[in-house]
C-alpha cells in the first residue's frame, strides 16, 4: 500500500466512447457477422490499439491503404473520414465500400466543400497528420489552409480577407481553439464560423468533465492510446489548470513515482478507449492502496447515430448487444 485508506479513485463522467465510436465499432462487427470474411478496414477504425487488436482477433484485416485491399472486396473507411481521392480508389477497385465515417466529421466536409464552391478561403484549425484532417483537406485542397493549434497566424496568405471562414477539427481542446479563433479574428475581423461548433459533443463534454475532475484530483490518468487526439487533449487540459496529468494505454503504463503522496487520483477515458480498460486501472489503483471509488454525477448522454442503411438491414435492432453493453458500461 501506498498511503492510507482515505485514498480514493475519482472517475470523470461522462468518459469513454462516444456515439460516433460505438456505431463504427458496430459497423465492423455488423459487417462481420452479415457479410463473413474478409473484411477490410482502411487505418484505424478508432485510434485505440486495444479495440483494433480485438476486432484483428476476429478476423478483421487492417490496411493502411485500399491497395492493399483485393479487387472486388469489402472495405470499411474508419470513423475519421476519407478524401474524394481515396473515395475514388474504392470504385476504381469496385470494393464494397461502408463508411464508418462519424457523421460530425461528415457535417465539418459538407461545410468545406460548401465554403469552397461559394469561393471562401477555408482555414482548418487542426493537427495537419491527423487522419481527420488530412480527408477534410482533401475535399477542396485548392481552398483549404491547415493550421496547426503551433502554427503562426502570420504565415496564412489569405487572397481575399473578406471571404474567409474557418473550420475544426472535432477532437481539438476547446480553450486552445477559442484561443486561435480571436487571434484569427483580430487579423481577419470578417471572418466567418462554421453554422454551429465544429468541435464534437463529446469532446466537449470529457474535457468539462476533466475540468472538474481537476478540482479534487491531485493526478489525472487518461485512458487512451497515444494517436488518439481527443484523449491527448484530455491530458492537456489537466494539465492547462495545473495538475498532473499522464495519457496511459493500460496499467503497464502506469508508473508507480506518479503516485508518490498522491491521495485522490482521477480517472477518465478517451472517445475511443473502452470502459474494460477503465476497470483493470481502478482494480490496479485499489491494489496499490486506493480502495475508494467516488463517481460523481455529470452529464448525461443520449446520442445515438444511425447505422449505414445497408447494415441497418442487417441488424434486427438499430444498435448491436455488444454496443448496448457497452452504452451501460460507459
Amino acid at each position: 500500500m501506498l498511503l492510507g485508506n482515505t485514498n480514493k479513485v475519482v472517475l470523470a463522467s461522462p468518459r469513454g466512447f462516444c456515439a460516433g465510436v460505438v456505431r463504427a465499432i458496430d459497423i465492423v462487427n455488423l459487417a462481420l457477422e452479415a457479410y463473413g470474411q474478409p473484411i477490410y478496414v482502411r487505418r484505424e477504425i478508432v485510434h485505440n490499439k486495444f479495440v483494433v487488436n480485438e476486432l484483428h482477433k476476429k478476423g478483421i484485416i487492417f490496411v493502411n491503404e485500399l491497395d492493399e485491399v483485393p479487387e472486388g472486396c469489402r472495405a470499411i473507411f474508419s470513423a475519421h473520414g476519407v478524401s474524394p481521392e481515396v473515395s475514388e480508389t474504392a470504385r476504381a477497385r469496385h470494393l464494397k465500400v461502408i463508411d464508418a465515417t462519424c457523421p460530425l466529421v461528415t457535417k465539418v466536409h459538407r461545410e468545406a466543400i460548401k465554403y469552397a464552391k461559394l469561393g471562401y478561403s477555408i482555414v482548418l484549425i487542426g493537427h495537419s497528420d491527423h487522419d481527420e484532417v488530412i480527408g477534410t483537406l482533401g475535399e477542396a485542397p485548392g481552398s483549404i489552409m491547415v493550421l496547426d493549434p503551433e502554427d503562426k497566424i502570420d504565415r496564412l496568405n489569405i487572397p481575399d480577407p473578406a471571404k474567409i471562414v474557418y473550420l475544426t477539427q472535432t477532437t481539438l481542446s476547446l480553450n486552445d481553439t477559442r484561443q486561435i479563433v480571436e487571434r484569427l479574428r483580430q487579423r481577419f475581423p470578417k471572418i466567418k464560423a462554421p453554422s454551429s461548433e465544429d468541435i464534437c459533443y463529446a469532446t466537449q463534454n470529457r474535457q468539462s468533465a476533466v475540468l472538474e475532475l481537476a478540482r479534487k484530483a491531485e493526478l489525472i490518468l487518461v485512458v487512451g492510446s497515444a494517436n488518439s487526439s481527443n484523449s491527448r487533449r484530455l491530458v492537456e487540459v489537466a494539465q492547462s489548470v495545473g495538475v498532473s496529468a499522464y495519457l496511459i494505454d493500460d496499467i503497464e503504463d502506469i508508473q508507480l513515482q506518479w503516485l508518490k503522496n498522491k491521495r485522490i487520483v482521477g480517472l477518465t477515458a478517451g472517445a475511443s478507449a473502452p470502459e474494460d480498460l477503465v476497470e483493470r486501472v481502478v482494480h490496479y489503483l485499489n491494489g496499490l492502496g486506493y480502495p475508494e471509488v467516488e463517481t460523481p454525477g455529470g452529464i448525461i448522454e443520449h446520442v445515438q447515430f444511425s447505422l449505414p442503411p445497408e447494415l441497418a438491414k442487417a441488424a434486427r435492432t438499430p444498435l448491436s448487444a455488444d454496443s448496448k453493453s457497452r452504452r451501460k458500461s460507459s
